[in-house]
């Protein structure tokens, strides 16, 4: 299920619509859905006002009345005691006949649930139709203790509910933890999942079951809202689930399709008529294009390229075949007149001082200026192209190409940006093969290449990973990479010297483990200085290209 937080209404409604089908077109006996479903996940804040608690009980009475002929399990918040707990409820028959309190908050990463919710203590198994059905919540599968209190209370199956965001690799590691606590409690499990984009997170669905020997015998796809009925024989007290669809994971192809739900659900629940970009001719805004022609529609998009007197003729030329091969709205606007205004309304203040990166940035910000413009005018929401190797070393210009509502690429690596295009254009060739080719530019002066003033960003991309992604030391990433030190050292100092430009940038899409905003929390101001310290612990050896 694809949840809006705080509209409690609708999603009650959509939980209404969807227990009606499970019942009258599946003969389903029990209808499953995600954790916090009435609310939405994460509803934050949003969980310290009495009114939003008041509203959420509410939907819970109207679900329960609603009720009959099939048994519903739905998240909600859940206030007992005078403390708030993070619940879930069976509801049968116009009774709330179980609630459940989730035992194990998560408090790390994009997650603060002790900042809001109490921890549950005690299992919860309710019989279907003779068969014991054990209950739990998200962060409960990651420990040993819930499924195995579970599963001493009785439990023959173990439902598992769970608003899980979407990073790369994410399934592996959930299907591997599910796997141990079906094995170790001999148990199957149904481990059903979120889906759709909330801020800067992305639910992806991609919810299975799973026999007790740690099998999967049913996946269902990833990123798509439906109803998939999962069947189990039951044969004296075991449970054994019947073989289902178990459709396969890709990489890439999870990868771009987070991108394109991003996307899609962060303009639509936000009620922007459309999106606006920055066409460049260049790799980073061409990937961001396919993006949102994907998630919106071509009709919802239009790009907009600004040359200046250092643009490139092929940029000029691959923006316009970007655009003509997705169908998009295009328009040209040049840039020069507006810098040359700003360039004599500063004369006198730049009198007797170098021509430096602020001329270049001056460029980026009569485009920001542009595109903000049309974006107020159209109430279409600029998405900004900047990727996250960018975003780290603060490759970007504040109130320039940073200017913008939602960062699509803002987690994407340089060479995952190279990676994603060629995915695409397996779909359909829709970004020039030179555009993947030639040295990536700026092009805000003559001659410029990014490589004038960055490591190689094969190199960049991993040093990046290393240190934000896995908190490695400058001596840690010169043992494991053997690159120079004095590089690592460059490229550290300008990860944290950027960290005032990230707090200042839009949202964006998050596909790694760590991405900038909610993961990662560092000071702006600060006085610990990276060096050669002690190492705690070996690095991995690592390569270019791991």
């Amino acid at each position: 299920m694809n949840c809006l937080v705080g509209d409690i209404p609708g999603n009650v409604d959509h939980i209404s619509s969807y227990t009606a089908r499970a019942r009258d077109q599946l003969q389903a006996q029990v209808v499953v859905f995600p954790e916090l479903a009435i609310t939405g996940y994460p509803p934050e804040d949003l969980l310290l006002r009495p009114e939003f608690l008041d509203r959420s009980a509410e939907a819970l009475e109207q679900l329960r009345r609603e009720a009959a002929g099939i048994d519903v399990i739905v998240g909600h918040p859940h206030v007992w005691r005078g403390q708030l707990y993070n619940a879930a409820s069976v509801l049968r028959e116009g009774e709330i006949v179980h609630t459940y309190h989730k035992q194990l908050l998560p408090n790390y990463s994009v997650f603060d649930e002790k900042r809001y919710f109490a921890s549950g203590r005690q299992a919860c198994v309710f019989d279907v139709q003779g068969v014991p059905v054990g209950l739990t919540i998200c962060e409960d599968v990651w420990g040993p203790q819930p499924v195995a209190r579970a599963a001493r209370a009785g439990a023959a199956l173990v439902i598992n509910l769970n608003a899980s965001p979407f990073h790369m690799d994410k399934y592996r590691s959930r299907e591997e933890i599910t796997q141990q606590r079906a094995h170790d409690n001999e148990v199957p499990m149904v481990y059903l999942n979120m889906v759709g984009g909330q801020d800067e997170l992305v639910f992806d669905g991609a919810s299975f079951v799973m026999g007790s020997d740690g099998a999967i015998t049913q996946r269902a796809p990833a990123f798509t809202e439906d109803l998939y009925l999962a069947r189990f024989d039951v044969e004296q007290a075991r449970v054994r689930p019947r073989p289902g669809e178990v459709t396969p994971i890709d990489l890439e192809a999870s990868v771009y399709q987070a991108l394109v739900t991003g996307v899609r659900d962060y303009v639509t629940k936000n009620g922007f008529s459309g999106a606006i970009i920055g066409l460049s001719g260049g790799i980073d805004s061409a990937l961001t294009l396919a993006i949102a022609v994907d998630a919106l529609g071509a009709d919802r998009v239009q790009a907009v390229m600004m040359p200046s007197q250092y643009t490139a003729s092929i940029s000029l030329d691959d923006a316009r075949a970007e655009a003509q091969a997705l169908g998009v709205r295009y328009s040209e606007i040049l840039i020069g007149p507006i810098v040359e205004q700003v360039e004599r309304s500063l004369a006198d203040e730049f009198t007797g001082l170098d021509i430096d990166s602020t001329e270049e940035n001056i460029q980026a910000r009569a485009r920001g200026l542009l595109l903000m413009a049309i974006s107020n005018k159209k109430g279409s929401i600029v998405l900004t192209t900047g990727n996250k190797t960018e975003m780290a070393v603060g490759y970007a210009t504040l109130y320039g190409d940073m200017a913008g509502g939602f960062a699509v690429i803002k987690d994407v690596p340089k060479m995952w940006v190279y990676r994603l295009s060629r995915y695409r254009n397996r779909i359909a060739p829709v970004i020039p093969e030179r555009v993947l080719t030639r040295a990536p530019s700026a092009e805000l002066r003559a001659d410029q290449k990014d490589q004038d003033s960055l490591p190689p960003y094969d190199q960049l991309d991993l040093i990046v990973e290393m240190y934000v992604e896995e908190d490695h030391s400058i001596d840690d990433i010169v043992d494991a990479t053997a690159f120079d030190a004095a590089v690592v050292q460059q490229v550290i100092h300008m990860i944290n010297r950027s960290e005032y430009k990230r707090r200042q940038a839009p949202p964006g899409v998050r596909i790694s483990n760590r991405a900038f905003g909610r993961d990662r929390r560092y000071p702006i101001t600060s006085g610990f200085r990276h060096g050669s310290q002690p190492r705690q612990r070996p690095a991995p050896k690592r390569a270019v290209g791991d």
